[in-house]
């Protein structure tokens, strides 16, 4: 059986796993995963979840159930529609919205979140740019560790539930610039501008539009835009996190394509995942990729 080369010149492949009191997978299986977010359980779909659950008799107990229509179905009459969720000095607004099973968090980015934190922290004034934003809680977590923020989003909702998460979390006056904008647009237009970042963020969706219809597939442009935000990384120490939720993709393939625009530094790449409370079963969920500099 072949192994992959451990050599100086190899690129480490982690398991990355949630650490969150806030959150908990309770089984997962049958297409569907049960989670307990604060308070609240939910049924979710979970393509990757291809075997059958592993304890079927948690699943009565939650609150609600994304349904194949797009609706949730609340089987708690008392289950709120939004409710806050602590994620350390954090405070973060979960939401069940129609046609969405998300509910504004990502759990299993928080290992990003954990990796990040120290080497911001060791930064001085470092600026970070959070390409593809969603609600924000990177760019919380983020200015939390001392960092001025700039994050994109093609969607005014979501800036907007960002917005809450840093009311909540009472961080009005942290430097967080929330833009509705196109990512490929404002990397282009900061390059001209000469701006720089000691961090890169970036969860490209595969397939998105822009706030003025702008098509985004992110196998036709996610080189390009690397090799724009390879201009825009700071001299000195710096880092680049990349995540994506694709089924056809590869966490090397990851790698490769942050190694061609940073070298040198330092490569990581693997898996985010949840494992089960109960069964201890791992549910992958995201490729990821991570390129350093330490100076």
């Amino acid at each position: 059986m072949e192994t992959i080369d451990d050599s100086p010149t190899s690129i480490p492949f982690t398991v990355q796993q949630c650490r969150w009191d806030g959150y908990a997978l309770l089984d997962s299986g049958g297409g569907r995963k049960l989670e307990q977010f604060g308070e609240s359980i939910l049924v979710r779909p979970e393509t990757k979840a291809w075997w059958q659950p592993a304890r079927p008799e948690l699943w009565p107990r939650a609150d609600a159930e994304f349904r194949n229509n797009g609706v949730w179905r609340l089987r708690n009459r008392e289950q709120a529609r939004s409710w806050s969720i602590p994620l350390k000095q954090l405070t973060l607004e979960a939401r069940l919205t129609d046609m969405s099973k998300h509910v504004g968090v990502f759990p299993e980015q928080e290992p990003h979140w954990r990796w990040m934190v120290p080497r911001l922290q060791a930064m001085k004034n470092p600026r970070v740019l959070n390409l593809f934003g969603y609600t924000g809680v990177a760019s919380l977590v983020a200015a939390s560790a001392g960092a001025q923020v700039t994050h994109v989003d093609a969607s005014k909702p979501s800036i907007a539930w960002g917005r809450q998460h840093q009311s909540l979390s009472r961080m009005d006056d942290a430097p967080i610039r929330w833009l509705l904008d196109d990512a490929f647009k404002f990397v282009a237009r900061e390059v001209r501008r000469g701006h720089q970042y000691q961090a890169i963020l970036l969860d490209p969706p595969s397939f998105g539009r822009g706030p003025k219809g702008e098509v985004w597939k992110v196998e036709q442009q996610i080189v390009q835009l690397l090799d724009q935000l390879k201009q825009l990384i700071a001299p000195g120490s710096a880092m680049v996190i990349m995540t994506l939720y694709n089924l056809e993709a590869s966490a090397f393939m990851l790698a490769n394509l942050l190694g061609d625009a940073f070298q040198p530094g330092r490569l990581e790449c693997g898996e985010l995942t949840l494992r089960e409370t109960h069964a201890g079963r791992i549910l992958p969920l995201s490729l990821f990729a991570r390129w350093s500099r330490d100076i």
